[in-house]
C-alpha cells in the first residue's frame, strides 16, 4: 500500500511558517501583509472559496480586504476597483474570484493585476518568468506550486534522473505545473487528452501529475510500480452506497487501484485541495516582503 502524502499536514506547516514571516514583518518595518480578495455575483461555491480564503488570511496575521460585487457589475467597474487596489499601498495581494459571471470578460481583468500583487499566478509576466526559469522574481500558480511541495516532500529539491508526466495542459495547472518539474531537473512529458496511447505515457512515469478533469481516468495498471502519484482532480459522481442522491468526491485516479502500485500518492480529498490556499498566502507574504523592499525567505 502506498504512503498517504499528507497534503492538509503539509499545508499547516506552510501556514506555521507565514505566521513567523507575518510577525517578522510587523517587527522589522511596521508591516502588514494585505490580501484583498473580489467576488462578484451570488455563486455558492465561489463563495464558499472566498470565505475560506479570507479566514485563512486572518488566521496568518493578514489584512483581509474583501470586495462582494453584485452580479450586474460592469467591465468598467470591476476594473476601476482592480485599478484602486493596484495602488492601495496597505493591499499586497489581489485575487479576483474565478469565474466572473457572464458578460465580464476574465482575462482582461487578470492582466490589469500589477503582476508584484499577482498572488494567483496568473499574469502574463508572472507566467513569463516561470516559463524563463525566474523564480526569485515572479509569483507562481497556487495549485501548482503547492503540488510541487508535496512532491519535494517525497523526492526532495532536485528531481534530477526522474521522469514526470503532466496529464493536463491548462494555463492554471498543467503548463506551470510542467516549468516547475523542469527547473527542478525533471524529464517533462506534457500529455493531454488528445495524447495516443495515454496509458503507455503514464507507464512511464516515476511523478505521475493528474489534473486531467475526469473521474479515476488514471488506473492502476497506467502507473508504474514504485511511482508517486499526485492527484489534482475534484469529482463529484453519485455515490447511491449513501443514500439517494448522495455523492462523493474523487480524483482524476482511481485511488485504490493507484494505491496498490505506487509508493506515495495524494487523496483527494485532503491532498493537494488544501495546499492551493496555503500557497496563496505564501504568494502574499513573499509579495508583501518584495514590496517592502526586502528579501522573500523560501516557502
Amino acid at each position: 500500500m502506498a504512503t498517504l502524502i499528507d497534503g492538509k499536514a503539509i499545508a499547516a506547516s506552510v501556514i506555521e511558517s507565514i505566521k513567523t514571516k507575518t510577525q517578522r514583518l510587523e517587527r522589522e518595518v511596521g508591516v502588514t501583509p494585505g490580501l484583498a480578495v473580489i467576488i462578484v455575483g451570488n455563486d455558492p461555491a465561489s463563495h464558499a472559496y472566498v470565505g475560506a480564503k479570507s479566514r485563512m488570511a486572518k488566521e496568518c496575521g493578514f489584512t483581509s480586504f474583501q470586495h462582494t460585487l453584485p452580479e450586474g457589475t460592469t467591465q468598467a467597474e470591476l476594473a476601476a476597483l482592480v485599478a484602486s487596489l493596484n495602488t492601495n499601498p496597505a493591499v499586497h495581494g489581489i485575487l479576483v474570484q474565478l469565474p466572473l459571471p457572464a458578460p465580464l470578460q476574465t482575462d482582461p481583468i487578470i492582466q490589469s493585476i500589477l503582476p508584484e500583487k499577482d498572488v494567483d499566478g496568473l499574469h502574463v509576466v508572472n507566467a513569463g518568468k516561470l516559463a524563463t526559469g525566474d523564480l526569485e522574481t515572479g509569483l507562481i500558480s497556487c495549485t501548482p506550486a503547492g503540488a510541487m511541495l508535496l512532491i519535494r516532500s517525497i523526492h526532495g529539491s532536485d528531481l534530477s534522473g526522474h521522469n514526470a508526466v503532466v496529464i493536463g495542459r491548462s494555463n492554471l495547472f498543467g503548463k506551470p505545473m510542467g516549468q516547475l518539474l523542469l527547473n527542478a531537473n525533471a524529464t517533462v512529458t506534457m500529455a493531454h487528452s488528445r495524447t495516443r496511447n495515454l496509458p503507455t505515457i503514464c507507464r512511464a512515469a516515476d511523478i505521475l501529475i493528474a489534473a486531467v478533469g475526469r473521474a479515476e481516468i488514471v488506473k492502476g495498471d497506467w502507473v508504474k510500480p514504485g511511482a508517486t502519484v499526485i492527484d489534482v482532480g475534484i469529482n463529484r459522481i453519485d455515490a447511491p452506497e449513501r443514500g439517494e442522491r448522495k455523492n462523493r468526491l474523487v480524483g482524476d485516479v482511481a485511488f485504490a487501484e493507484a494505491a496498490n502500485v505506487a509508493a506515495a500518492i495524494t487523496p483527494v480529498p485532503g491532498g493537494v485541495g488544501p495546499m492551493t490556499i496555503a500557497m496563496l498566502m505564501e504568494n502574499t507574504i513573499t509579495a508583501a516582503y518584495r514590496l517592502n523592499g526586502i528579501a522573500a525567505p523560501s516557502p
